[in-house]
């Protein structure tokens, strides 16, 4: 089988349309991969080694359509960007990051440009929920940032890291963005129960997010949780505000991701709700007395 692909067209300079001997017709995206390069040339696979092929049919036709909307120099930083998340994960990505990595910030650019800002509601969540994604959002926001002379927001971290989840998950991203406005939701229903607002830098606030999180992973997973009558006998029976609390966030969780949940998940999730009303209480009770 040979081992180089031959140039059908050059995009522009990172960008090239070419016959792989394996996959038919590829997109290919390199950096400086079409610089001075013709119909028909061959490039050897073995002496690039940072190359991006897009194999599937329909990610090479959206990808063609969006090449020539963009800067040329966006590509380049973009395919840079997820270079150094595949390194930082050692995971393989869903090739579909290069076209909705690219789609996001060019037109995130385009709304810095004209001032138009758009907020993040769920960029708490996302951090809390996938710190690692975040981490690296953060530095693909400030690498775009200086190479492109632009000032993304902080709101635009939170929305490159759903895109890397996506991408390392395998998962659509509109099913990502479900589960972070689905956790957001429920930490503002919790909120709203209880009449108190809680920290975001908070361990209270961490530790909730972390748990809603691990319940909707243990669903998407199908994992069972074991039962334990005694437990949410005790949880009813002493926390019996709070235990309704938790169920009713369950059924939250069914009517959104049509998935039945365990029992058992009330009862842990009672735990932590009896915690933050504990909180809420210690700190009406230190108000009270600064009072006096």
């Amino acid at each position: 089988m040979s081992s180089s692909i031959t140039v059908a067209k050059v995009l522009n300079n990172n960008v090239i349309i070419a016959e792989h001997p394996q996959y038919a017709e590829v997109v290919v995206i390199g950096k400086g991969i079409g610089f001075n390069r013709k119909t028909r040339d061959r490039i050897n696979l073995s002496s690039v080694e940072k190359m991006f092929i897009l194999r599937s049919q329909e990610e090479q036709e959206q990808y063609k359509q969006l090449v020539p909307q963009v800067d040329e120099k966006l590509i380049e930083v973009v395919q840079e960007i997820v270079l150094h998340i595949m390194q930082s994960s050692r995971q393989a990505l869903n090739e579909h990051i290069h076209i909705a990595l690219t789609d996001h910030i060019s037109f995130a650019i385009r709304r810095s440009e004209q001032h138009i800002a758009i907020h993040n509601p769920f960029l708490y969540e996302t951090r809390e929920i996938y710190p690692e994604e975040y981490r690296l959002a953060e530095y693909a926001v400030d690498r775009i940032n200086e190479a492109m002379k632009v000032s993304l927001p902080p709101d635009e971290i939170g929305f490159v890291a759903l895109h890397i989840v996506s991408a390392l998950s395998n998962r659509h991203i509109s099913e990502v963005k479900q589960h972070s406005q689905l956790i957001g939701d429920m930490v503002g229903l919790v909120e709203d129960n209880l009449e108190y607002r809680i920290p975001r830098d908070s361990l209270d606030y961490s530790r909730l997010v972390t748990h809603l999180r691990f319940v909707l992973e243990r669903l998407r997973r199908g994992e069972t949780v074991r039962e334990t009558s005694s437990l949410d006998g005790l949880m009813k029976r002493e926390y019996p505000e709070m235990y309704m609390l938790a169920w009713k966030l369950t059924k939250v969780i069914e009517q959104r991701v049509h998935i039945p949940v365990y029992p058992a998940e009330v009862s842990y999730l009672t735990i932590h709700l009896q915690r933050l009303a504990q909180k809420k209480e210690d700190e009406s009770d230190m108000e009270q007395q600064d009072s006096i």
